[in-house]
């Protein structure tokens, strides 16, 4: 992978503490581990808000509010970028050329703008290419195999 940044989508955060999703779990969690050991995770502010709201309220077995809160504080590590103006007008480039959701659009922008090589994300087409950020299903491919 050659120490390329890896933005991290909402879902691999969550399928993480996802008990319900066993297979999911350990592979985001295989991912999570490397990201962290690596130094090349990235988020973004929007990944945050996403990830608490999921784990405080859709998960079957929620996380409790002070353990959720307490893995966004880690995850603030990343330094995670502000949905700014910025973001917002890449987010609108790419949503006309690639026709994709706002909120894909927004994390294909915030990649982007981050520099990131990859995109771990369930939510887009695997191996699909953003200008230069190239989305990786975590749950079909492994780290090692970058």
């Amino acid at each position: 992978m050659n120490g390329s940044k890896v933005f991290v989508d909402t879902n691999v955060l969550v399928y993480n503490r996802d008990a319900a999703e066993s297979l999911k779990q350990q592979k985001a969690s295989a991912w999570l581990d490397y990201l962290w050991r690596s130094g090349t995770g990235r988020i973004s502010f929007q990944v945050l808000e996403e990830f608490y709201g999921a784990v405080t309220t859709k998960l079957k077995k929620r996380l409790p509010i002070a353990e959720a809160r307490s893995e966004v504080e880690d995850l603030l590590a990343w330094v995670p970028l502000p949905v700014d103006q910025e973001v917002i007008k890449e987010a609108w480039i790419i949503q006309d050329r690639h026709h994709l959701s706002w909120w894909d659009s927004l994390i294909v922008a915030a990649a982007r703008l981050l520099g990131c090589g990859y995109l771990l994300s369930e939510d887009l087409r695997h191996g699909q290419d953003f200008q230069g950020v190239r989305v990786v299903n975590p749950f079909l491919q492994s780290p090692e195999d970058l």
